[in-house]
């Protein structure tokens, strides 16, 4: 079975700690387990940034940067630029063709980004097409595993059924497919039609009370033999000869990083500290981050509970720290600055050597190009093996 891994990130600015804590520790510990394919989503970049693509460039190689800052080896996984890569692109086009227009509108970001985002036009086929897209990167490397958070698995869904409705229309044999139509005439017009009917909804709705209706039907039809029961049953669900991997959600534990002010941390809310941002505008973004309103003054008692600063020291503090705070904050034996102080001195330390070597790498156009060429190389030959078999069952290979 494969154990292959692939993820992306899209170009949109510089990384925060949140994505290091969300993401890319994830990441770190995955290259060494797992055939691992990350890369620059800089075409989803264009799905609500395409009339302002001035700054995608910039970041992709940035984006880059920080990768290899913080650990990502490209001796241990694949680092590559999604448009590098044309099969993405073209996997995009030919998902789209059998992809039904009722899945891309129940994406639950679909309508929640068109709200968020009301200064754009996203009334576009890029933005409602995105996850045809989605699922072609992901597709494409035959990945057995997409780390997702539990938000997110809902996302991935759409790309499992993709990959289900193309093995059912593409992977069967000639003689598969004219004994199933041999078999739905043995039903009758009637249930034949009511088995079209339930197969459609499961298959473009993902009704599962459909799926028990047509089994019942094909378990009490007397007019089919078992080996053609078995076949409707795999037509039913989709079932097929493999030609595209369904993929499994790898479950990533929730980010714990929350923002400066208690909210998730992102750059929209404004609550974000940059991931190689300079120590002296992180000192002051937390020296000023709000804390427990009950704390009017330095000798009023707080709840570390009720202030935004005590997440901070759930991902950064030792145990003997965390505790400090509790009884110091509760007993008012320390104030609000003691408290922050303790915890800057932690988030520099580990921004420091990330710090360090994104200069280093920056400094290194030509072998950030390398990398990415070389990525790309890697990437492009996986990719093209899947769209073989692609184009050989859509009967575009010029057999």
């Amino acid at each position: 079975m494969s154990t292959t891994v692939v993820s992306g990130m899209r170009p949109t600015g510089r990384l925060h700690l949140g994505h290091y804590h969300g993401v890319l520790k994830n990441w770190l510990r995955l290259q060494n387990e797992h055939e691992s394919f990350f890369f620059v989503a800089d075409l989803h970049a264009l799905t609500t940034h395409y009339e302002h693509p001035e700054g995608i460039r910039q970041s992709t190689w940035e984006l880059l940067v920080e990768w290899l800052a913080v650990g990502l080896e490209p001796e241990k996984a694949t680092l590559f630029v999604q448009s590098w890569i044309p099969q993405h692109a073209e996997l995009a086009l030919l998902l789209g063709m059998l992809t039904p227009l009722s899945w891309l509108e129940r994406v639950p970001t679909f309508k929640d980004q068109q709200e968020q985002l009301r200064d754009r036009d996203l009334a576009t086929f890029g933005f409602l097409g995105y996850p045809a897209l989605m699922s072609a990167d992901i597709l494409l490397y035959d990945a057995a595993w997409v780390p997702v958070g539990a938000d997110q698995v809902a996302h991935l869904e759409i790309c499992r059924e993709l990959a289900r409705r193309f093995n059912s229309l593409y992977g069967r044999s000639t003689a598969d497919a004219e004994a199933a139509e041999a078999g739905l005439r043995a039903l009758g017009k009637k249930l034949k039609q009511q088995y079209q009917r339930l197969q459609e909804r499961y298959q473009q709705e993902g009704d599962e009370a459909a799926i028990a209706q047509a089994r019942e039907i094909l378990h009490g039809a007397a007019s089919i033999n078992e080996t053609t029961r078995i076949l409707l049953l795999a037509m039913l669900e989709g079932k097929g000869r493999t030609i595209l991997i369904e993929p499994k959600a790898l479950l990533t534990e929730a980010a714990k990083m929350p923002g400066l002010d208690g909210r998730k941390m992102s750059k929209s809310y404004g609550n974000a500290i940059g991931l190689r941002e300079e120590p002296e505008a992180v000192r002051k973004k937390l020296l000023t981050m709000p804390t427990d309103p009950a704390r009017v003054g330095r000798h009023d008692p707080g709840e570390p509970e009720r202030c935004p600063v005590w997440p901070f020291h759930q991902v950064y503090s030792s145990t003997e720290t965390r505790a400090w705070v509790m009884e110091g904050c509760r007993s008012a034996g320390i104030g609000c600055v003691d408290c922050k102080n303790a915890l800057v001195e932690k988030v520099l330390e580990e921004q420091a050597p990330i710090r360090e070597r994104a200069e280093d790498w920056a400094a290194q156009p030509q072998r950030l190009r390398e990398i990415a060429a070389h990525g790309a190389e890697k990437a492009r030959t996986r990719a093209e093996q899947t769209l073989a078999r692609v184009r050989e069952v859509m009967g575009l290979d010029g057999g």
